[in-house]
Formats: structure tokens, C-alpha cells, sequence
């Protein structure tokens, strides 16, 4: 049986002037969801994933870990369960490769012993593909290295979710879809904002349809009337030329209305 591990219930955000960011959103994250956020832009994407996450405080609403307040965990408990890479991530560009994935250990200082702690930094960087460039500094890395240093970061921090904002941001088309491959490996729980939504239907598990701070669905996939109204596009559903098996294609007009 699947059970909900983070449970959000009504969440509400608002600015210090009073408008509203996330109105009133209600979502169960299952253990081995991978969930994909995706809106329009303004649509309280990245603010939903900061407050699932415990970055942010609701002004209204809560999430619950297992049952219990998300906000009531310590700092380093959440971040032994909880690993989020952002967009805003800069990493010192001097460090090295290895000890920026290092710095995963943090919540786990002093409960392994050095050759143990030194076994999961190695794992999580050849699981990312990062081996080789361990010595290399932060700021030589291509944006798609980086983006892969950010994600074994999040591994060496052993947690059970893993929360990434817009992680294909700034790479190419190749780059993006190895990139959410490789997340899709991994034995975590997901949530992803997405902005690209040709990535959606290979990734994810369930998709999270945002639109002016509500929460307009939550299903295991797009159905074509849903994107046509949030998006004001058309989803096509077409046989792969070479392969036994569906194209999911958006039709992106470049008429301007």
C-alpha cells in the first residue's frame, strides 16, 4: 500500500501587502511519487515547493511529515529527511566538486565514521556520473555538471524527498531530459517545478497543475482540455514513428493573438 508522507492541507501565502501567492492548496505527496509542479509563470509554483519543503511559513494552512508538523522538526531533522536544490544554489566557485557534495554530510556530522562518511560522498558522485571531475573547481563546471554536483549534494544528504526547482533551467534539450533521467532513478520521492512541459509525461508519476495560486488538478497525467485551458495550447498524442509506443507533443503556435 502507498502511503502519504507529506500531507500539505489549505496552504495559503501571502506578501507583506496582502496578495496571495498560494490560495488555500491542498496536496498528498505518497511515498515514490515523483510529482511535477508545473503553471504558468506567476502561477505560486516555486513558492508551493518552498512551503511543501519547509523553507517558507504558510500564513495559513500546514504540512505534515508522517503525520507530524513539518514546522515543529529541527532544522537538521528536516534536512535529514528533506534535500532541495533551488534555483538560486550558488556554490562558491572555488570549491572542489567533492567537497561541495561534501557538504550534503552536514545534518549527518559525527554519526558515521570518516571512511563511511567518505564511501556515501563517493556513491552519490559516481551515481551522478561526477567521478572523474571530483578535484575540479565549482566555477569550471558546464551547467549541466552543475546541476548534476547539485543533485549529488542532495544524495550524500541520505534523504528520503527530494524537492528541485526548475532543475533543467539554463541547459540544453539533451542536457535537460538526462538530467531528469537520472533523477528518475533514484530511489526518492520527487517534487519538481517544471517549466518545460515536453519533459513532464516521461517523468513524472503525478502532475500538479498550478494557475493564479490554486491548485487546478492533481492527477497522473495531463488530459489535452486541462492544458489547453491553463496553458492555451494543444497536447497531441501521436505514434512514434520508429518505436511501438506514443509522442505526447505540445503544438506551440507562433501565431501571436
Amino acid at each position: 500500500m502507498t502511503l502519504t508522507a507529506l500531507k500539505a492541507q489549505d496552504l495559503t501565502f501571502r506578501t507583506a501587502n496582502g496578495a496571495s501567492i498560494v490560495d488555500c492548496v491542498s496536496l498528498d505527496i505518497r511515498n515514490g511519487d515523483r510529482l511535477a509542479i508545473i503553471g504558468p509563470n506567476g502561477a505560486g509554483k516555486t513558492t508551493l515547493l518552498k512551503l511543501m519543503c519547509g523553507m517558507s511559513r504558510p500564513y495559513a494552512g500546514s504540512v505534515e511529515l508522517d503525520g507530524k508538523p513539518l514546522h515543529g522538526l529541527k532544522p537538521i531533522d528536516r534536512a535529514r529527511q528533506i534535500a532541495v536544490v533551488g534555483q538560486a544554489d550558488q556554490p562558491d566557485r572555488r570549491i572542489s566538486v567533492r567537497d561541495y557534495v561534501a557538504l550534503g554530510r552536514i545534518p549527518h556530522a559525527m554519526r558515521k565514521t570518516r571512511a563511511e562518511e567518505a564511501a556515501l560522498i563517493d556513491a552519490a558522485m559516481e551515481r551522478t556520473g561526477l567521478s572523474a571531475l571530483a578535484r575540479r573547481e565549482m566555477g569550471l563546471l558546464s551547467g549541466g555538471e552543475r546541476q548534476r554536483a547539485q543533485i549529488a549534494r542532495a544524495l550524500a544528504q541520505e534523504p528520503r524527498f527530494l524537492f528541485l526547482d526548475e532543475p533543467t533551467n539554463h541547459l540544453d534539450p539533451r542536457a535537460r531530459g538526462a538530467l531528469l533521467a537520472l533523477v528518475a532513478e533514484l530511489d526518492l520521492t520527487v517534487v519538481a517545478v517544471l517549466h518545460d512541459l515536453n519533459l513532464v509525461p516521461d517523468f513524472a508519476t503525478r502532475v500538479a497543475v498550478m494557475r493564479d495560486g490554486r491548485l487546478v488538478s492533481s492527477d497522473e497525467s495531463l488530459s489535452r482540455d486541462l492544458v489547453r485551458e491553463v496553458f492555451g495550447i494543444d497536447l497531441l498524442r501521436l505514434p512514434h514513428p520508429h518505436e511501438n509506443r506514443e509522442l505526447t507533443v505540445f503544438d506551440l503556435s507562433m501565431t501571436h493573438h
